[in-house]
């Protein structure tokens, strides 16, 4: 099939990139000249483990192509995902002007039917407010051509992207007529060849379990989380609790590890949007609002447990913080926690030095670079050196078996505060530091 993806961020690179390569001829579109050029070369402008090799690999087999023509585009494709950013408003809901500006463009340069397919993580009716921006140039050009649009929100995580892509849980299709479910059927077929996973409904319920499924995943986060801050208070072990609860069929032990709050480009932005649609249709979200307001909270739950250990007055203290990306596998830092940890604490005089596997690029350009208390460590025992404790934020696997030896050998003090409860709290004691957690009594 001939494809075209506008938008080359995280969503668009691995969707354009996953066709191709089940052999489907695809064109990437972005408005950067310069990161196409860089992609044209084989350089990605994101980290995601698998998907280097697959860009350059069907780049040169002539299956996947880039290009900021959107003509072009269009004229080689029948199939058109938007694939653009929705960034969160100052008012919680989600910004629609790059959707719509792609819309826009499809009718102004569309030369034949096209299937426009929102890949993009949008509000409830969203599709009419595209099928209406076509429309509408289309008219203002006197043309008669035609054209669908579907909905395909995207369920992938990051880290495991091309995984979830290539091996998808469900594929949720919303269409509003039978020749477009079968289109998407047979685009889709080679990805769901093993199991019926095609699941197809009507627009804005495609449009909703995008946001549902996400609400849903940080509600139990955030439910977790207030379980620890009450086991905290009361003298229960939350990781105890964890096992108890986990073990019914009916919970489950995904998304219920307490940590110091969750982070990244979806639950923060699809929790705040969903609750910003539900109050314009006149309900109050009570549960979602909720969530919101205990992940907030529990960003500064590890800042709270340092004052407490060490005083509010932090000058001449270091901290060594392992982990900078709102989740391991990846260097996107929207939203984490590891940069209101470190503001929270420099704020107060302390000093930080940090690592990461692959998020220090990001933490310098963008997201700590007006923080001049930050210095960056090519190691995580180098980020030891003469700190007063360590504070894990992130749960890299080169973190889980460290060598606590050299980590005492490192630190002035042996005193370790897990945003992530990555440690044995028995083991830890044995060995001679001083360990905090998130849900355990101190």
């Amino acid at each position: 099939m001939k494809i075209s993806v506008i938008g080359t961020g995280y969503v668009g690179l691995v969707t354009g990139t996953c066709f191709a390569e089940m052999g489907n001829d695809v064109i990437c579109v972005d408005i950067d000249e310069d990161k196409i050029n860089r992609l044209k070369k084989g350089e990605i402008p994101i980290y995601e483990p698998g998907l280097e090799d697959l860009v350059v690999e069907n780049h040169e087999r002539g299956n996947l192509s880039f290009t900021t023509d959107i003509k072009e585009a269009l004229d080689r494709s029948d199939i058109c995902f938007i694939a653009v950013g929705t960034p969160m408003g100052e008012d919680g809901s989600a910004d629609l002007q790059y959707v719509l500006a792609v819309a826009k463009a499809i009718g102004e340069n569309m030369s034949h039917h096209m299937y426009v397919i929102d890949k993009s993580t949008v509000p409830v009716g969203t599709a009419d407010k595209v099928r209406a921006t076509i429309q509408k140039a289309l008219d203002e050009r006197g043309s008669d051509l035609t054209f669908d649009v579907i909905s395909n929100p995207e369920f992938l995580k990051e880290g495991a992207a091309v995984e979830d892509f290539m091996k998808p849980d469900r594929v949720v299709i919303g269409t509003d007529n039978d020749e477009a479910k079968a289109v998407m059927q047979d685009l889709y077929a080679p990805f769901t060849r093993s199991h019926e996973r095609f699941i197809h409904m009507d627009i804005r319920s495609a449009e909703m379990t995008k946001y549902a499924a996400n609400a849903m995943l940080a509600t139990k986060i955030s439910f977790m989380n207030e379980i620890a801050n009450i086991c905290e208070r009361v003298g229960a072990n939350v990781n105890m609790v964890r096992h108890g609860i986990g073990s019914d069929s009916r919970i489950g032990y995904s998304f219920i590890y307490p940590g110091c709050g969750y982070g990244g480009s979806c639950f923060p932005k699809d929790v705040q949007a969903l609750a910003r649609t539900a109050k314009e249709y006149g309900y109050t979200p009570k549960i979602l609002d909720a969530v919101e307001e205990v992940n907030y909270a529990q960003k500064h739950v590890i800042p709270q447990k340092v004052f407490s250990r060490f005083g509010e007055d932090l000058t001449d203290k270091t901290f060594a913080v392992w982990g900078l990306a709102f989740k391991p596998e990846t260097d996107d830092m929207r939203e984490a926690s590891s940069i209101t940890i470190i503001n929270d604490l420099t704020a107060k005089g302390a000093k930080i030095k940090a690592y990461d596997p692959k998020a220090i690029h990001e933490a310098k350009t963008f997201y700590l670079k007006d923080n001049p208390n930050v210095e960056y460590v090519n190691s995580k025992y180098d980020a030891l050196d003469d700190a007063d404790a360590m504070i894990l934020v992130t749960e890299w696997k080169e973190f889980r078996s460290p060598d606590f030896d050299e980590m005492k050998k490192r630190l002035k003090n042996p005193v370790i505060f897990d945003g992530r409860n990555q440690y044995n709290i028995k083991n830890m004691e044995n060995r001679g530091f001083e360990y905090f957690q998130i849900g355990v009594p101190s």
